[in-house]
């Protein structure tokens, strides 16, 4: 009876391994214009093996392996000659790879071999744009300068404003057409502006040029330290003083007091 148990345990155990490989989807990223691998993991094809690719979840075949009938073959008509001359097949692993993508080929891609189904999700990302940096200020303005960094034309991305290396501020970007802005007191070269992916970025570091707040940025940059330090040199030197004032007072009634005291019997002598 335990030998019966322990088997059906085993069988559960194989199976719920076989689902869990059967629903992995692996993701895959590449840059427009690269080619992309999508991998079997298998390191040869037996003799009766059959080995389908799909493009999207049940879609079109796109290239098949028939090891018994020794046919390999990719098909450039579906989806419009989407895939034109651009799917190769390793005829010892059965991997697919994909030549000269474009952001179109971005999708779900499923493997079937001996029944057993594996998903691919590949994204592939455009070439990222330089972002643009323009003033919405005044050149001749004397107050905080207002920078705008934009980008268009791109999708799921992250525009930030760097200084040094320091994180300002970022927005994540899913339309077209984003910008971010950034209010400054005073401008210097190691501001910049980032546009990235997961596999690539693009910066833009800030001329001063744009705009100016003072005559001497290097100066005014330090501006805001110097009157920080001016105020606590102010606020020691005002509680210094308030400390001197509340001694001196305390000192001058004790005094009076004193020569108050000093003086009260001698008035009183001389009424007699």
């Amino acid at each position: 009876m335990f030998h019966i148990f322990a088997f059906r345990c085993l069988c559960c155990c194989c199976l719920v391994g076989v689902f869990a490989d059967t629903d992995a989807v692996k993701s895959v990223s590449v840059k427009e214009g690269d080619s992309v691998t999508l991998n079997t993991n298998l390191t040869e094809i037996h003799d009766d093996d059959l080995i389908e690719w799909r493009f999207g979840t049940n879609g079109p075949l796109i290239a098949k392996i028939n090891r018994e009938l020794d046919e390999i073959s990719t098909y450039d008509d579906v989806l419009d000659e989407r895939f034109k001359d651009r799917l190769k097949l390793d005829n010892q692993t059965g991997s697919l790879t994909i030549m000269n993508t474009t952001t179109t080929d971005s999708g779900v891609y499923e493997v079937i071999i001996r029944g057993s189904k594996t998903t691919f999700s590949v994204s592939v990302y455009a070439h990222l744009p330089i972002p643009v940096i323009i003033s919405e200020s005044p050149q001749n303005s004397s107050s905080s300068c207002s920078l705008v960094c934009s980008a268009v034309n791109v999708g799921h991305v992250t525009l930030s404003w760097y200084k040094g290396n320091r994180l300002l501020s970022s927005i994540s970007v899913s339309d077209l057409n984003r910008s971010l802005s950034l209010h400054l007191e005073c401008l210097d070269d190691s501001y910049s502006c980032v546009l990235n992916n997961s596999i690539s970025n693009q910066t833009q570091h800030l001329n001063t040029d744009l705009c100016h707040t003072c005559p001497d940025c290097a100066f005014c940059c330090h501006i805001p330290e110097a009157v920080s330090r001016f105020r606590l040199v102010i606020s020691a030197l005002v509680g210094v003083a308030t400390v001197f004032i509340v001694v001196y007072d305390i000192t001058s009634r004790k005094v009076e007091q004193k020569n108050s005291e000093q003086t009260s019997p001698s008035s009183s002598d001389s009424h007699r």
